[in-house]
């Protein structure tokens, strides 16, 4: 149910709030998190990815790459699990396409592994953890 909720609402930001406004609430820009992550952060992240695609497969509204990894990078956060977040994009059959997919340690959560499918990192943001 939360990973409806917040795909919902990272669906609503992105289509009223600017673009500047939003990317200050993904992360810290242009850091990474750390690779050293143990067993019980990656079940939970594979949970998570889970969640996330089977809710985002779903929803009545448009529900993709950037929706799950702003979803997944909230829920983990909440477990105080870093992440980082990259956006990408890449040229394909002369149009460009953008994607974002998430990282935790060396598992990519959701968006596949977007370096190895093509796509140059034009951002990166790693998640806020409140302590």
């Amino acid at each position: 149910m939360k990973a409806w909720i917040l795909s919902a609402r990272f669906r609503f930001q992105m289509l009223y709030e600017k673009t500047g406004t939003l990317n200050k609430k993904w992360g810290i820009e242009g850091e990474e998190s750390a690779e050293d992550v143990s067993l019980d952060e990656y079940r939970f992240c594979k949970k998570v990815a889970y969640a996330v695609n089977q809710v985002c497969n779903k929803t009545k509204w448009e529900s993709k790459c950037l929706v799950r990894a702003l979803t997944a990078q909230r829920l983990l956060a909440e477990k105080k699990i870093e992440s980082t977040m990259y956006l990408g994009c890449r040229e394909d059959n002369g149009k460009m396409v953008a994607h974002s997919w998430i990282r935790v340690g060396k598992m990519y959560v959701t968006g596949g592994n977007g370096i190895a499918d093509g796509y140059a990192v034009v951002a990166k943001f790693k998640s806020r953890i409140k302590k």
